[in-house]
């Protein structure tokens, strides 16, 4: 074999090295566009990575959008219920500092009524007695003598009507307070009837009514003392109709 079919390279001028290396480079790029995912032979190499990149891109992009406008999201549902939560709090507070004014308030009522009614009751019972109870007058005449022998006779359960002391008084005594029996059987055994309703000594110390006088011509007392024995001896004066 010729010594230059051998070594021929050696002999390469400048313009074919620049030629392999040309072959070389394209062969390469061809290599590198085959192995793009879904490029058609038409397509350049650059095409065909901007048509795949830009999809990669888009896709990380809205998932990066979505992600941040679900977390805006939750936070202000979160924000709304943290706010709903205390707005619910703060209701609650004020109608339970409602609810304790409103009973302080009845607690300060009552204990005013209280005092008021305590007040009353010191000043009540500082007063003289003539003006807690008005004290009942009468006429100082036959008709007050009766009505006041009726109150009496009523606050001691005895029983007698006006009628019936009034026309006993009338045929013993008419109506005089002084009258006096000097005739009669009681006269001669020395107790002679005495008063309004002609009550001897004996009967009027036995059926004395307390709260009257011991004197029998008092004509409360004498007629109270003897209402008070009719009741014993004929169940009421009303019952009396002549001496007894």
């Amino acid at each position: 074999m010729p010594k230059h079919a051998l070594f021929g390279l050696d002999r390469l001028t400048r313009t074919h090295k620049l030629s392999a290396a040309g072959i070389a480079a394209a062969g390469a790029a061809a290599l590198a566009f085959t192995v793009v995912p879904g490029a058609d032979a038409g397509q350049s190499t650059g095409q065909a990575t901007a048509a795949h990149v830009q999809p990669v891109a888009f896709s990380s992009t809205v998932g990066g959008a979505a992600q941040t406008q679900q977390a805006t999201i939750a936070k202000q549902a979160d924000a709304s219920t943290k706010a709903g939560k205390a707005e619910a709090a703060a209701k609650a507070k004020a109608a339970a500092q409602a609810k304790a004014e409103a009973a302080a308030k009845a607690k300060a009522a009552k204990e005013r009524a209280a005092q008021q009614t305590a007040s009353r009751s010191t000043d009540r019972a500082a007063l003289p007695v003539a003006a807690k109870t008005p004290v009942k007058t009468y006429t100082n005449n036959l008709d007050g003598w009766i009505r006041q022998s009726l109150d009496i006779m009523a606050n001691k359960g005895i029983p007698g009507s006006y009628d019936g002391i009034y026309r006993n008084i009338i045929r013993e005594s008419a109506g005089n307070p002084m009258a006096i029996n000097n005739w009669d059987i009681n006269a001669v055994n020395g107790v002679p009837s005495k008063g309004l309703l002609q009550v001897i000594a004996p009967t009027f110390q036995t059926y004395h009514v307390d709260g009257t006088s011991w004197d029998i011509y008092d004509p409360v007392a004498n007629i109270t003392a003897a209402c008070n024995y009719a009741a014993d001896k004929y169940g009421s004066m009303d019952n009396v109709n002549s001496a007894y």
